[in-house]
Order: structure tokens, then sequence, then C-alpha cells
């Protein structure tokens, strides 16, 4: 048998925002969600950076086995190289950066990379578990035994990031290999998600919906009741044991900012 991904992808641009800095991609082998922020035409790009070179890392792996953590730290690393470069050539694109989390995956394991206050969440045995850890200033305070879990969530500085990928040395992700297991559930947010939707609602929804593109949908719809005050991204994935003679379509779903970005087919 043979291991895969089942995925979905979606993005909204919220309630109260006039545009969708975020981006997501999803295909049989990665999962990756970016939200950009920099202001009017920064956040957009630099999300767009961050999954176009997700999905071209994505379409040029080898056939013949992948360093999981060596291949995401140099995306990480290229990534923030191409957001420096990018800045320093356009002064109006400075302040520009985005958070990204991202998966690979090599036959049953995968490598997690992470840098910001997106979220990645494994749902097994019934079970959810956020995988993830936000590089935010209330996140630290939380460490530190100074706040509760309660008060980070309506801290005033809650969306302050300590970590993100801004053009600045060589961007600083956690990068982890960890082991799936059939049947596991994985979803992969931006804040605009979490920031709204709590961890009891997301594991009804994980757990009591089967098509993977119904629970992204009712994610996107839970945060946009709840107020919508960000933009709001779900990367939605099944891992699953296909027969080794299955033929499934490699090809790659971006959605978001860096979908609205491609130069017309």
């Amino acid at each position: 048998m043979a291991h895969t991904l089942r995925y979905a992808a979606a993005s909204d641009v919220g309630r109260r925002r006039e545009q969708n800095e975020d981006s997501a991609y999803a295909s049989p082998r990665v999962l990756a969600v970016a939200d950009g922020m920099g202001g009017y035409a920064h956040g957009e790009v630099a999300s767009t950076v961050a999954i176009t070179a997700v999905a071209a890392m994505d379409g040029g792996l080898p056939t013949d086995g992948v360093d999981l953590h060596a291949t995401m730290r140099t995306l990480v690393k290229e990534v923030n190289h191409t957001i420096g470069e990018m800045t320093e050539n356009d002064p109006g694109l400075r302040g520009m950066g985005t958070t990204l989390t991202a998966m690979l995956w090599e036959g049953g394991n995968f490598a997690l990379a992470h840098i910001g206050d997106s979220r990645a969440y494994l749902l097994r045995d019934g079970a959810l578990y956020q995988i993830t850890h936000d590089h935010t200033l209330v996140q630290t305070l939380v460490d530190d035994g100074r706040i509760t879990p309660e008060q980070a969530s309506v801290h005033p500085r809650r969306s302050m990031l300590l970590r993100v990928l801004e053009g600045t040395g060589d961007g600083d992700p956690d990068v982890r290999v960890r082991e799936g297991e059939p049947g596991d559930r994985y979803l992969l947010c931006s804040d605009g998600l979490t920031a709204v939707v709590g961890p009891d609602t997301l594991h009804e929804v994980m757990s009591g919906l089967d098509d993977l593109a119904e629970v992204a949908a009712r994610l996107i719809e839970l945060a946009n009741e709840g107020g919508g005050p960000d933009n709001i991204s779900c990367v939605v994935a099944d891992f699953v044991e296909v027969p080794d003679s299955e033929v499934y379509d490699l090809t790659g779903v971006t959605v978001g900012a860096a979908a609205a970005a491609r130069p017309p087919a």
C-alpha cells in the first residue's frame, strides 16, 4: 500500500477587510497556508511569494526520496530571501511580511515548517491537537505564566508577531519531522479562523463532517458568523492508504491572493 493526502483548500476575505492577503496551497504531498501582512499592496504580495515558492518546490521534488527537514528549511530561507530582495528593490513594499505553515510528506512521514501565528492541527483517534506554537507576544506571556490562554485571547496585543518572514536573517522557522498515521486529519489555517472559532468548535466540525470541502467551507462560514474580522484560509487533508497501482492527480490547488495573482491560462 502507498500513502497520499486527500485535500481541500478555501480562502475568504472575511467581513471587515477589503482584500484577501492570505494564500494557501494543497496537493497530495504538500500543504501550506501563508497570512500576509503589511497593508494595501503588501501582504498579498508576501503571501503570494511564499505560496508560489511552495508550489514550485512541490513541482520539483525528486522521485527517489527527499530530505524532509533540509528541504523545508531551504524553502523558508528562499522565501525570506526573495522578500528581502523585493523590499530592497521596491521601497513601496517595505514592511511586508508573511507567516508560513507548511507540510511536506514523504511516505508516512512529514516535515512541518512553521513561522508566525497561522496554525496546524491534527485530528487523531477522535482528539484534536494543535501541533504548531504561535510566535506571538501573548503566547510568550502564556508560556511564562504571566497570563492565561483566556486572557491571551482578548489581549490588546494578541496579534503582535515575534517571528515572521520579512526579509531579514534566514527566517528562523520551527521545523520538525513527524510520523503520520492513516486516518489522520489535518487542518492548516490562518488566524482569521482561530481568532474567532475556538478549539471545541474546530473539533466538532473536523470530526463531524466527512467531506473535506464541506469542512473547509463550514469553518469559513463560522468565522464569518463570528464577525469575520480578518481574512480566513483553511487547508484540510486526510492522510490515507491507497493501492500501489492507484493513479492520483498530482496537480496542486492554490487559493487566496496567490491564486488571484496567477496570469490567465
